[in-house]
């Protein structure tokens, strides 16, 4: 069994949890690290085990040709670049979210991904929490029949108390409360409800509360999803809460509903459907990377590698999906928001 040698693009809060959770898998191992910032590759390699090789230069770390993977944890604004530099350097790519700040650099992405062969893992590790897994397989198993309604909303109070708002209130670094935070809840709409998306319009607000007034973008939007065959779904993206943590999940199907972890099923014989009965799942009830899913995932995209085939859930063909009618979600709120 071949062990892939990774390196890490960026070192930051979530750095740490792919480099904890890369170095748990089968498959995986982190040997080098490129940072803005001077690191000690000793102290580096003394935090978390194994010998980590330290650069300031990225064109320098992708020379080696010891090293089959690169995982981009970067400022979302360098995603695009740094990822196509890595695919023409025939690295394999786990990219954290979002894969870029507009469509036109997610298709530069993809041409670089498609000329070079490289395989791909995007950030929308969500997909492999206990929560949507078993929340797909009651899907997939009919109890719920056909969704017509779904709306899944996410909510995370990002102010002064928490390490990204230092980044997250610049347009320009952060694009918008849906790419930045949201997209994990339209993420798992589509991957609840399918890819035939007809149309979507979105508003977005502001909160007048001071801790977010730093932000150049609309904190709060709402968007509205048309699919194909008539059936609709709602996502809200809401960062300027003050409130727990929360990702909602409704979804009504012709045999039954779901309710974050309740549902009731047609199917299942003896459910009284004036109660909800109870799943027994880890819910994502955290917005704290070291409580995502990561492990799961790279083990995933590490075995798929070895396998020789794309990763299951999130590769670059399903990531994709997800930020086209992400962006298509963002140009109608600001369209929206033109016609006051």
């Amino acid at each position: 069994m071949k062990k892939y040698n990774v390196g890490i693009i960026g070192y930051s809060w979530v750095a740490g949890a792919h480099i904890e959770a890369i170095n748990k898998t089968t498959y995986a191992q982190v040997t080098a690290l490129c940072s803005s910032r001077k690191l000690d590759s000793a102290e580096i390699s003394a935090k978390h085990g194994g010998k980590i090789t330290c650069y300031t230069d990225l064109a320098q770390m992708l020379a080696d040709p010891d090293l089959h993977a690169v995982s981009i944890c970067s400022y979302p604004a360098d995603h695009a670049k740094q990822a196509i530099m890595a695919a023409r350097a025939g690295k394999h790519l786990i990219i954290e979210k979002p894969l870029a700040m507009n469509w036109e650099d997610c298709l530069a992405v993809k041409a670089a991904v498609d000329a070079a062969g490289v395989k791909t893992c995007i950030g929308f590790e969500c997909r492999f929490s206990s929560q949507l897994i078993t929340i797909k397989a009651l899907i997939d198993k009919g109890l719920l029949g056909k969704i017509h309604y779904g709306e899944i909303d996410y909510y995370h109070g990002v102010g002064p108390w928490y390490g990204q708002f230092r980044w997250n209130i610049r347009k320009d670094a952060a694009g918008s409360s849906l790419l930045s935070a949201g997209c994990h809840a339209l993420d798992a709409l589509l991957l609840c409800m399918g890819h035939e998306v007809e149309t979507v319009s979105s508003f977005a607000t502001n909160s007048v509360n001071k801790d977010f007034a730093k932000y150049e973008y609309p904190t709060s939007s709402v968007s509205i999803i048309k699919f194909k065959d008539g059936r609709l779904g709602k996502v809200a993206s809401v960062i300027d809460c003050l409130q727990p943590y929360y990702f909602h999940i409704h979804l009504v199907g012709s045999e039954g509903s779901l309710l974050d972890n309740k549902f009731y099923s047609t199917q299942l014989g003896g459910l009284d459907k004036n109660r909800w009965s109870e799943l027994s799942m880890k819910m994502l009830d955290s917005g704290d990377v070291t409580d995502h899913p990561y492990l799961t995932q790279f083990e995933a995209f590490f075995q798929a590698l070895e396998q020789g085939k794309e990763m299951p859930l999130t590769n670059l063909t399903e990531a994709l999906y997800t930020h086209e009618v992400l962006f298509a979600a963002d140009r109608s709120a600001d369209q929206n928001a033109s016609k006051k």
